[in-house]
């Protein structure tokens, strides 16, 4: 698969994932059932609220660099199997993945709601929106 942002070949493993996998929360605590998805609106609602939660950028070393949000954790989409001990300890929290434009932090939410991290959130339209309708500040690409 190619990254059509960045014409860089990516991970592969996120192709398996079924389209609908881990849209549904477990039934294992209280926590309301979460939407797989969130607008660049809403997360910047729950920052500007103060919510505690992982916003996690799963784009390269040099897309990150070129433009990003300030509190956000790289780790690039090709190392999340490898790094899901450094999530693990978010696993019982919302952590909102994003990207370019989406689509490889949709894989990554769904990937990780399959290993029971049941409040992956993917961020809609990714760092493009975000640059778009939240802070015209950050650099497009």
């Amino acid at each position: 698969m190619r990254a059509r942002e960045t014409g860089r070949v990516v991970a592969c493993w996120f192709h398996r994932v079924p389209a609908g996998a881990g849209e549904a929360m477990s039934g294992q605590d209280s926590t309301p059932e979460l939407p797989l998805e969130l607008d660049v609106h809403a997360v910047a609602a729950l920052r500007a609220a103060g919510e505690g939660f992982l916003l996690l950028d799963c784009r390269e070393p040099d897309e990150h660099a070129t433009a990003h949000i300030p509190g956000a954790v790289l780790v690039p989409m090709a190392e999340i199997p490898a790094r899901l001990d450094l999530l693990e300890p978010h696993r019982a929290r919302r952590i909102v993945v994003h990207c370019h434009h989406g689509g490889r932090s949709l894989r990554v939410t769904r990937f990780l709601r399959q290993r029971g991290f049941t409040g992956a959130q993917n961020m809609a339209g990714g760092i493009d929106a975000w640059a778009l309708e939240i802070d015209p500040t950050t650099p497009r690409y």
